[in-house]
């Protein structure tokens, strides 16, 4: 097992800089610094493609405690740029485990920093803003840094769906299931495609850049557009297919950057948030039902409900902490979404209910 032990620099576009404890590889990475607040499931956070591109500060004290496990994964490997933690665990607990933390970055040529005070970093983040940064164990002078982070790109209209989508189609499930459903990948997680593999369906995941007209050919029940990274506002491509998906008024269901994909198709805006929605415990709101649902979120862009095109869907669900949208149903049309994450994995299982109503609705 192999044990963190060189310094590290974490470096904020701010000029912010703390020092702590080399974890993973040795190197020097970049991305936008966020926080997630879930207790739990750090790995299948690790591998979650919408966190490309972003370094993860994790809040919980603890990370590493329980090691990896094979089957906890969301995709094909680790997509965060980097790791912040506080205490990172040089050993694990679990049995079931089938290695250590640090042995699975080193594997997986993360670089990570521990031992920092991660309660001042998220006060600093939560006042200043998401922002870019940089984590070196290899690199300790502040002006290389500073001119390593200047070439970096912001978020804010960057496409990176391109970069975890599939490469080729896949067929996922039982051939004979009852419904067969068309994902448009945009960094789709595996326990979506399980959720609806338990709901007896069969499903053909297509690359992001797909034409309405390639998956329509193999005859779906319906279409289903998956979470993903970076800035919605960049993916013209993708709305094109939505909006073709919705012109032939066919079964539409959408998750995450789904939900923003399928409002810029009816001509609503997104925004950058300050600091986005990371973890396990957001409070959201069905206004159809009056009943509210904790939920796992992972997203830095929401939707504009101010935007010309409101008037063309249903806000069927809000955010109880700042009222942002986390769901929307466009009016005459079979199509709905949400912000945030259903198939919860990691996270509380309240909204495992809008697979059921997808599948009603085929």
């Amino acid at each position: 097992m192999t044990e963190p032990t060189n310094t590290a620099i974490l470096h904020l576009e701010d000029g912010t800089t703390y020092y702590g404890k080399s974890i993973g590889k040795i190197g020097t990475s970049t991305g936008e610094i966020c926080f997630n607040t879930g207790m739990t499931g750090y790995q299948e956070v690790f591998t979650d493609p919408s966190y490309f591109g972003q370094m993860l500060l994790a809040t919980n004290d603890h990370i590493g405690n329980y090691g990896v496990k094979e089957t906890e994964v969301e995709s094909d490997g680790i997509k965060i740029s980097g790791l912040i933690c506080k205490n990172f665990a040089n050993y694990h607990s679990r049995v079931q485990a089938n290695g250590s933390l640090n042995d699975y970055f080193i594997s997986g040529n993360l670089v990570g920093i521990s031992d920092v005070d991660t309660r001042q970093i998220v006060r600093h983040i939560r006042d200043k803003g998401a922002m870019n940064c940089i984590i070196s164990s290899e690199i300790l002078d502040l002006n290389t840094l500073d001119q390593m982070l200047k070439k970096v790109p912001s978020m804010e209209g960057l496409e990176l769906s391109s970069k975890v989508t599939t490469n080729a189609p896949y067929f996922y499930g039982d051939p004979d299931a009852k419904h067969k459903i068309a994902v448009l990948d945009l960094g789709v997680k595996k326990n979506i495609l399980r959720c609806f593999d338990e709901r007896d369906c069969y499903m053909q995941v297509f690359p992001g850049d797909t034409s309405y007209e390639t998956m329509m050919s193999w005859n779906p029940d319906g279409f289903f557009i998956s979470n993903g990274p970076g800035d919605p506002g960049a993916m013209d491509y993708a709305v094109t297919t939505v909006q073709k998906i919705l012109d032939a008024d066919k079964n539409l269901f959408g998750i995450c950057l789904g939900n923003q994909i399928l409002a810029r198709a009816v001509g609503m805006d997104t925004f950058k948030m300050h600091n986005g929605h990371r973890g396990l415990n957001h409070p959201v709101k069905n206004l159809q039902t009056g009943l509210s649902e904790i939920t796992s979120q992972n997203h830095g862009f929401a939707v504009n409900p101010d935007s010309p095109g409101k008037n063309n869907v249903e806000i069927t669900h809000l955010n109880l902490n700042d009222n942002t949208i986390e769901g929307i149903r466009v009016k005459g049309k079979r199509a709905f979404a949400v912000q945030y994450h259903p198939e919860s994995s990691p996270g509380p299982h309240d909204s495992r209910y809008l697979f059921d109503d997808f599948i009603k609705m085929l």
